[in-house]
């Protein structure tokens, strides 16, 4: 059906103040304003209340870790302690629990506008080998796109890493099961829902020799590559006791500073890091929240992409962030990024930027984060209808300055998934119990 998305009160476009139309799942026409389509039109949807941006699209997650917000052991801790509190309790996880982590993690992202999302999952305690695979499930229910990431960790403290042996598997196993998701779900081309990428957890916790066999067949099956780096400066300390050399360099000699990678965090680079990973054209997902939270630093954006860096935003685990929000996390990105740069070289639009085009360059999917014609209809739609954007006067800009939290309507390849701020189908409030048990049982079991 030809439906025309009719006069917004703004939309992040040019030439679009009239609305757009959408047929077969894509953008096909915009309309200027005071004008009517061309498109022979099926359906008007009067959207003169809405604010309407291109989907937002999550490129750094853990959907797990839904399950271990504020745990008492973890709070108040940076980085590796946070991890040390934590992998005894995630080393429990259930299909069950996955499942159920997954599903709410979903329903929070698209209630907030998000179209897209990766996930970063590490985590495979045995009876939970095909964690993935219930992700997958998940993603289709919902009706949403992922590229959904095959984590791995194989270096555990017994060889000088930092997880326990309880969550690490073998590189035989990590290999074999990253060939079986690749070959059974990667989907190409620019109608694709479900991907698969290859992400080795972090320098920490895996050896340089699953680094450089995962970065060949990712070559081989052409997927993409994530990991942590640079996170923490815990982090670039064990790289060059371990390594001999700081975290880039350690990607360089791995065979991982290339197109087809994309990094979370990115927070502790050199400038002379920052100009490889430029030239060697590698992205990197910022995820302000979880930065903050942890007292991480900030990832230097404005630097990467004056190199050429792809920038997007991510949310990263909901057990460091605590939420999993994409338009709240545009905002604390706004924000974080103004006090590392000043307010002149940071506007809302850029924040708009990196949740939507910047992060689509990231995953590779310039078909995503823009709303041009024969783009997909990824959409996100606001009302400013709260006590906090009474006054303003530009709505790009009080969707960002003055903070929203909930979509009005989300629509993916020009299918409805959000209608009048709700999941139509979904029991939310039954989600949330179901969730609710299923933390206090995986916590229960760690004792």
């Amino acid at each position: 059906m030809a439906i025309w998305i009719k006069n917004p009160r703004a939309i992040l476009a040019e030439n679009a103040d009239g609305g757009i139309v959408v047929d077969k799942g894509r953008i096909i026409e915009l309309v200027p304003s005071g004008l009517s389509p061309v498109a022979v039109l099926d359906e008007v949807f009067d959207a003169r209340d809405l604010v309407i941006v291109p989907g937002l699209i999550n490129t750094h997650h853990h959907f797990y870790q839904s399950l271990t917000r504020t745990l008492p052991a973890a709070l108040n801790q940076e980085l590796f302690g946070w991890l040390k509190a934590l992998y005894p309790v995630w080393a429990n996880l259930e299909p069950e629990f996955i499942r159920l982590a997954t599903r709410l993690v979903l329903a929070e992202l698209v209630l907030s506008g998000c179209t897209t999302t990766t996930d970063h999952h590490y985590i495979f305690p045995p009876g939970a080998e095909d964690a993935i695979d219930i992700q997958v499930s998940e993603v289709r229910d919902m009706g949403m796109r992922a590229v959904l990431t095959r984590g791995s960790m194989n270096l555990s403290e017994k060889d000088g890493g930092l997880p326990p042996d309880s969550v690490v598997q073998d590189m035989d196993v990590i290999l074999a099961d990253s060939k079986r998701l690749v070959t059974k779900y990667h989907e190409t081309g620019a109608d694709a829902f479900i991907q698969i990428g290859l992400a080795p957890c972090s320098p920490f916790s895996v050896t340089r020799e699953l680094m450089q066999e995962t970065a060949r067949l990712a070559e081989q099956k052409d997927v993409l590559l994530h990991t942590h780096l640079a996170e923490t400066e815990d982090e670039t300390a064990f790289c060059r006791e371990r390594f001999g050399c700081t975290p880039v360099e350690y990607l360089e000699e791995t065979g991982w500073l290339g197109p087809r990678t994309w990094l979370a965090h990115g927070i502790h680079f050199s400038k002379q890091d920052i100009k490889k990973l430029g030239k060697a054209d590698v992205a990197v997902s910022t995820c302000s929240c979880s930065n903050m939270h942890l007292a991480s630093g900030m990832c230097p954006v404005c630097d990467l992409e004056m190199v050429g860096a792809r920038v997007g935003l991510g949310i990263d685990g909901s057990a460091s962030n605590d939420a999993s929000n994409m338009i709240e996390e545009v905002r604390q990105a706004f924000l974080l990024q103004r006090l590392n740069y000043g307010a002149a070289k940071v506007s809302h639009l850029d924040a708009l930027r990196w949740a939507t085009e910047g992060s689509a360059d990231c995953i590779r999917r310039p078909d995503l984060g823009r709303i041009e014609v024969g783009a997909n209809a990824d959409l996100a739609m606001f009302k400013l209808d709260e006590m906090r954007h009474s006054g303003g006067h530009d709505p790009l800009a009080t969707l960002v300055i003055c903070g929203a939290s909930r979509a009005e309507y989300v629509m993916i390849g020009g299918k409805w998934i959000v209608e009048k701020g709700a999941i139509p189908g979904l029991d939310i409030q039954g989600l949330i119990a179901d969730h609710t048990e299923a933390a206090r049982k995986l916590v229960a079991k760690a004792g």
